[in-house]
């Protein structure tokens, strides 16, 4: 942990990810990777030398036929241990994709509604700031289908200013490697949410 920590910090302060009285949102989707973002921002908290505040979100997407809801209750436990505050957003967006609409490629539609309901409540809270649990292998995997898929040389950014919304996405766990991520959840036994997907 205090290798993820040190990592995550320096990711920060290279990149000016917080500013003084901050809130900051964490999508936690129940994966190793928002959950150790979750973690460690939780963490860094307590004796970061500038002042912000963390809070955490989960997306439900609702059920489609015959799928049974998932259980979000261990990570309201994992928030009440990190005193974090924690809000599940209920959505139908699985039943709209598969089930009214039957789409055969979901991923894209999927994420851009997720992406926009996790940005509307952030709005409707006045938090301007979101951290997402994109780590190293991430970046170098979008490096490669940009360059493969696309033709060109092209990654996201550590951090983007998203004016429709005027939400700032972070991506703290940048310099953090999946391995490093996995195993750390693994010791920790951070109580991870299966995605059916």
């Amino acid at each position: 942990m205090n290798k993820i920590l040190s990592l995550t910090r320096r990711c920060m302060e290279d990149y000016d990810m917080i500013h003084p009285g901050d809130r900051v949102a964490v999508g936690v989707s129940g994966g190793k990777d928002s959950l150790m973002l979750l973690t460690a921002l939780a963490k860094l908290r307590e004796f970061y030398p500038i002042p912000f505040t963390v809070e955490a979100f989960t997306l439900d997407m609702g059920h489609a036929d015959g799928v049974e809801p998932l259980d979000f209750t261990p990570i309201g436990e994992l928030c009440q241990e990190l005193e974090v505050p924690y809000t599940i957003l209920n959505s139908e967006i699985q039943h709209l994709i598969f089930d009214l609409r039957k789409e055969k490629n979901p991923c894209s539609m999927c994420a851009k509604m997720r992406r926009g309901a996790l940005h509307a409540a952030l709005q409707e809270r006045g938090i301007e700031k979101i951290a997402l649990g994109h780590h190293y292998d991430d970046a170098i995997e979008t490096f490669f289908m940009s360059l493969i898929f696309e033709g060109r040389l092209s990654c996201f950014q550590p951090v983007t200013y998203l004016d429709r919304t005027g939400v700032t996405q972070i991506r703290p766990l940048l310099y953090c490697g999946e391995n490093l991520i996995r195993n750390t959840a693994r010791r920790l036994e951070l109580p991870l949410v299966e995605n059916r997907c």
